[in-house]
């Protein structure tokens, strides 16, 4: 096991990559990364307590198997010009060399080599191999390597599914050593030259570095170590067994374990980063669609209350016009002239009625609908305002371009959310019903002003509620006339009364004026607050995604940019072991 090799520093080491790691993995099952992103991860986890892993990749037909055979000395490797290798292989040391046994779909075979005593040797599938699932179980497996063998062949050096392929490599962060096999085709050392020349151009342009490149031919060598010495020289293959058992000595084989979690770990934090940002640049424009329908909301408000209170001015025009009235009355009513009259409660009454409180009742009435219409009006027109901004975005975001399954999940259900709140909000102005919510309006104020006013449960209508209110200020009135005549016995009092009078009905109808201002007022906030809330409760399953979503990812982003900082000061630090 690995942490049996380790110094006490080493240990820490160690220690501190496993809780980096660790909470890496976390932090990717919190953003909902696939199971096939978390496996190499918890893979190069597990492969901290494991021998040097050292992976062969390359395409069938670059002689894979037959280099093996070369390394190890033992035709461990079956051999062949169709694909051979079906499954991932395991060279392990072992007394003598065994026949395959499989296990988690892993073919394991040991061999009597020195150099597996401390390195476990794995060979893939070809990479171009007609049965994909080759080529499938090479992706997956890949991200285990300590380091990588990437054999080439001379005569079909560096193809482009080799370039696709060294792509993924290098995306994992791995350490790459390039072997050109079959390098005996090429008789003349002009062409050997040119071959490594153009390997090392692409791989340089590809990688960002120019990797260790070695030609061999794998068939020498092996002819080398059973009985043709003589091809030994010519086969290459001492520089390479050199460097892997020289270069790679027991510090740079470790270090090169160490780098190969913090590699991977990086490449996926990295990957995820970009997922992150990608995700809340989107979500950039539902924050602001969210933060417009506020600002449109609170506009609403406020332009509701403020047309309001002009509106209800005019409902109380209604009532200082039967003020002017009411004056007029008095100062007509009550003179000597008409002394008579004023001892018939009655008639007076009844006049009072006919010609100070006349069509007022209506007339509010009908300015308390109006109210009424403009309301349920101005509610319909935000309903569709609301319609046309979710309309707009799932426009602009129909044909959006999703990459993996990961941001598909993200998107579909963004996009299944605003369609369904869109979808509601289209419904709601479709099936908006202006006679039934304008009947449950008028229900409210006539309730609100009927409770303001305590008039009884017959009163059927504003307009009867006023009269009721608007009698009953008659009746009161007239009282005090008829009071202050029978009580002078003559006619000195009835000035005073008339001012008495005056005062009565400017109190009577400013009281009404109160009453019913104050119960319009508080029924028409409470039913703009309604509207605004059932809008509110429109969009609210959308705008709880969004925000719970917004602040999900920028947790998420600030842990990985966190946690990427912490790997990159741990592959300094895992460096610093083989300087």
């Amino acid at each position: 096991m690995l942490t049996g090799l380790l110094d006490p520093a080493q240990q820490d080491l160690v220690r501190d990559e496993r809780r980096i790691l660790g909470e890496l993995r976390s932090s990717l099952i919190r953003f909902g990364a696939s199971d096939d992103n978390l496996a190499p991860l918890e893979r190069s986890i597990e492969q901290l307590d494991e021998l040097f892993l050292l992976v062969v990749v390359g395409e069938f037909n670059a002689g894979k198997s037959a280099f093996i055979n070369a390394i190890v000395g033992e035709p461990v490797m079956a051999e062949g010009v169709t694909p051979t290798t079906a499954q991932v292989t395991l060279l392990r040391h072992g007394d003598r060399t065994s026949t395959p046994a499989t296990r988690d779909g892993v073919v394991t075979v040991t061999a009597p080599a020195d150099l597996l005593r401390e390195i476990h040797i794995v060979d893939t599938p070809g990479t171009n191999a007609v049965i994909r699932e080759h080529e499938r179980i090479t992706a997956d497996f890949v991200p285990r390597a300590d380091l990588v063998l990437f054999v080439t062949s001379a005569d079909r050096p560096f193809t482009e599914t080799e370039r696709a392929f060294l792509e993924q490599i290098r995306d994992w962060g791995k350490k790459v050593v390039l072997v050109i096999n079959k390098i005996d085709i090429l008789p003349a050392e002009r062409e050997r030259n040119e071959v490594t020349a153009y390997v090392a151009d692409n791989a340089r342009r590809l990688l960002g570095v120019t990797p260790e490149i070695f030609g061999v031919s794998a068939r020498d060598a092996y002819r080398a170590k059973h009985g043709q010495p003589s091809l030994w020289t010519s086969s290459g293959f001492e520089p390479l067994e050199r460097y892997i058992r020289s270069t790679l000595d027991q510090s740079a084989r470790l270090t090169l374990k160490l780098l190969n979690p913090v590699g991977v770990g990086a490449a996926l934090a990295e990957r995820y980063r970009a997922l992150t940002r990608e995700r809340l640049a989107v979500l950039d424009g539902d924050f602001a669609l969210l933060d417009d329908v506020e600002r449109q909301l609170a506009m609403y408000e406020t332009d509701m209350s403020r047309e309001f209170g002009g509106r209800m001015a005019v409902v109380e025009n209604v009532l200082l016009e039967m003020e002017r009235r009411g004056n007029h009355f008095f100062e007509d009513t009550m003179r000597l002239g008409r002394v008579f009259d004023l001892l018939n409660r009655a008639r007076v009454q009844q006049a009072f009625e006919q010609q100070v409180v006349a069509d007022a009742p209506q007339e509010i009435e009908k300015r308390v609908n109006d109210l009424i219409e403009w309301l349920v009006d101005s509610d319909h027109r935000q309903w569709e305002r609301i319609t046309r901004h979710l309309a707009d975005r799932r426009r602009e975001h129909r044909d959006r371009i999703v990459g993996d399954d990961e941001s598909r999940g993200f998107h579909d259900e963004r996009r299944r959310l605003i369609e369904s709140v869109g979808g509601e909000a289209q419904k709601v102005v479709a099936t908006y019903d202006r006679q039934r919510e304008a009947s449950h309006l008028a229900d409210g104020a006539r309730n609100a002003v009927a409770a303001a006013a305590a008039a009884g449960a017959g009163a059927v209508g504003l307009g009867a509620l006023v009269t009721v209110a608007a009698s009953t200020a008659a009746a009161d009135v007239t009282g005090i006339i008829l009071a202050g005549v029978v009580a002078a016995l003559g006619f000195f009092i009835i000035p005073a009364k008339r001012s008495q009078a005056k005062a009565e009905m400017r109190r009577k109808i400013a009281d009404v004026r109160e009453r019913l201002a104050t119960a319009l007022g508080a029924q028409f906030s409470r039913e703009i607050g309604r509207s605004i809330e059932r809008l509110r409760e429109g969009i609210a399953p959308y705008s709880r995604f969004v925000r719970s979503e917004g602040d999900k990812l920028r947790e998420t982003d600030a842990q990985l940019k966190r946690l990427s900082s912490e790997l990159e000061h741990l592959r300094t630090r895992v460096s610093a072991i083989a300087a």
